[in-house]
């Protein structure tokens, strides 16, 4: 069995070997949709490595620990031994072909056995390495998605999800870097039966991690565009608290023509017909065309019937994420470090919409951003839980005061509140 494969081979397809990322692009490439040529590294490497170290004892120990720092050490041993420890003969080679193989810059991109499946996306959970153009830093970005397996943030989410790290693997997509002019994600379905479509000039890193207010275009089923919003983005300035913060909203020029915002709705289309569900895609656009990144499962909840009595108060509108309505105080915070003030049953307002903040989802009532948008990695975290959830909401951290009884409406975009 080789453990390196064409994107574009049949076998490429098995998610049991390169996990449900790779296989689902794969099987779009096969279908005629435009993607990235590249390789798959089968999960197996990973495993050949594991064995290679002796590491396989600590990775068990680590969900079988009595107590946290235990658990802590074993994951440790094992993350810093995957990263820093030598390769093996039969895994350096294997990865000297891939180097040789692949356009440059490239890109190095995990796909995990137990990602972007239905029941847990892992959005934001693992690593992503782009423009890579010395075989040394390929290298380490391949050790590095191995790694990424057990960080604390993606060993908390298995905790969640029931998961036990040492009984999965991790396998990695290396393709070349689209020299993207523009990129982002859309949903091929939302509760009202539309699709979205978010888009920001260049790479689309800064909409993953939540950093910009992108682009938002509504489309119906027959792909007629039926709203758009201009995307933004902040000037930045320091924080108390020595982090960058941010201030000044600046409205960003369209980076999508009607031609490619009606490509992308097809796309969609074809996507969720192909895969046989509503699907979460990531898009990168140059000077050749469009082409899919990326093609999870999407959590999609119908829309909800808010309280009269909310409907006379004041609101903001914003993405919305898609799921669910939930109401709580408002709790209003500038930077990650003041998440422990967050309580449970708590509104968290705050500016980014970072995968950091996966940690209080579950114990939070609502999210409110003002940076971020619907296909956000946190995005995909929340529609997964259930959270609801509203981004690229401007100055909702001056507006919305602490304390106020807040409505998060998730799926109309919406949130309303009461003076306390």
């Amino acid at each position: 069995m080789t453990l390196l494969v064409p994107v574009g081979a049949a076998e490429a397809a098995d998610a049991a070997r390169f996990g449900a990322k790779a296989a689902r692009l794969a099987a779009l490439g096969r279908a005629g949709l435009p993607i990235p040529e590249g390789l798959c590294l089968d999960a197996e490497a990973y495993r050949i490595q594991l064995a290679h170290l002796g590491l396989q004892g600590a990775a068990r120990a680590v969900f079988g620990a009595e107590d946290r720092p235990r658990a802590r050490r074993h994951a440790l041993e094992v993350r810093l031994g995957l990263m820093e420890r030598p390769l093996t003969a039969q895994i350096s080679a294997v990865l000297l072909a891939a180097w040789r193989a692949v356009k440059k810059p490239c890109v190095v991109r995990s796909s995990a056995l137990v990602e972007d499946r239905a029941d847990s996306s892992f959005a934001g959970q693992f690593q992503s390495y782009l423009g890579l153009d010395r075989q040394e830093d390929f290298f380490t970005a391949v050790q590095a998605c191995w790694a990424a397996l057990w960080t604390t943030r993606a060993l908390r989410y298995m905790a969640a999800q029931r998961l036990d790290a040492a009984d999965t693997a991790m396998a990695v997509l290396i393709q070349p870097l689209v020299a993207a002019r523009a990129a982002g994600g859309g949903l091929s379905r939302t509760a009202e039966g539309d699709m979205v479509i978010n888009a920001v000039a260049g790479l689309g890193a800064a909409i993953a991690q939540g950093e910009v207010v992108p682009e938002r275009y509504v489309l119906g089923r027959s792909g007629a565009l039926k709203d758009s919003v201009r995307g933004a983005r902040y000037h930045g300035l320091g924080c108390v608290h020595g982090r960058r913060a941010l201030s000044r909203m600046l409205t960003a020029q369209p980076c999508l023509d009607a031609e490619h915002v009606a490509g992308l709705g097809r796309l969609m289309r074809r996507a969720e017909d192909l895969l046989g569900e509503p699907v979460e895609i990531e898009w990168a656009l140059d000077d050749t065309g469009i082409k899919l990144l990326q093609a999870r499962p999407l959590h999609l909840a119908s829309a909800p019937v808010p309280d009269e009595i909310w409907l006379k108060q004041p609101r903001l509108s914003g993405h919305p994420g898609g799921a669910g309505w939930g109401t709580g105080p408002a709790r209003v915070v500038n930077c990650e470090c003041e998440l422990e003030r967050v309580a449970p049953g708590d509104v968290l307002v705050t500016t980014v919409a970072g995968p950091s903040l996966s940690e209080v989802l579950p114990r939070v009532a609502g999210i409110v951003t003002e940076l971020g948008g619907s296909t956000s990695h946190l995005g995909s975290l929340a529609r997964e839980r259930g959270v609801p959830m509203v981004l690229g909401v401007p100055d909702a951290t001056r507006r919305i005061p602490e304390g106020a009884s807040c409505a998060v409406d998730g799926v109309a975009g919406v949130i309303r509140w009461m003076h306390p």
